[in-house]
């Protein structure tokens, strides 16, 4: 987690994997590359906090399951921090939402109860849908590898939402 009173970008993720648990550094792996080059940005961007916040909905590695998948965010991280920190930061002007359960948060919090309802292409397509609001929202598919089935079926993400996404971080950073 990292976040400040003077970054204005974001990124609102599940919780710590596996690797973030060991390194204590969120995104420092091929899914944070894609993240990255989605973004239009390099490392040293990304890790300023005072350009960029990386604010889980769970602060700890919640565990594997059975599968050895990540478990989701402990809940009363969310219900404990999530609205103290947003609170902090009155001058974040877009967030990233990446994930179901950052989704959940942070579009109850916009009032988009009716896209909280959409699939996830659907929701994520309906970026027009959130360019008024304050913060801006845009809802993004994991950057994991195990989404690259998922962005080529969804080929119009590279070409409608990314330059969008890439000029309004380019605006912000």
């Amino acid at each position: 987690m990292q976040s400040s009173t003077t970054a204005r970008i974001l990124i609102a993720g599940q919780a710590p994997g596996t690797r973030v648990h060991a390194t204590g550094l969120p995104f420092a792996d091929p899914s944070g590359d894609r993240l990255r080059m989605w973004m239009g940005v390099d490392r040293e961007t990304f890790y300023d906090a005072s350009r960029i916040a990386i604010v889980p909905m769970g602060f700890c590695f919640p565990g594997l399951d059975q599968r050895k998948a990540d478990l989701p965010p402990r809940p009363e991280c969310r219900k404990h921090w999530h609205d103290r920190l947003m609170a902090a930061m009155p001058q974040i002007e877009t967030i990233l939402v990446i994930g179901n359960y950052a989704r959940k948060y942070h579009f109850a919090r916009a009032g988009l109860d009716r896209q909280r309802k959409l699939s996830l292409p659907e929701a994520v397509r309906s970026l027009d849908d959130y360019a008024q609001l304050k913060p801006r929202i845009f809802l993004l598919p994991h950057p994991s590898w195990r989404n690259s089935g998922w962005l080529k079926k969804h080929f119009w993400f590279e070409a409608e939402i990314l330059p969008a996404l890439r000029e309004e971080i380019a605006r912000l950073v």
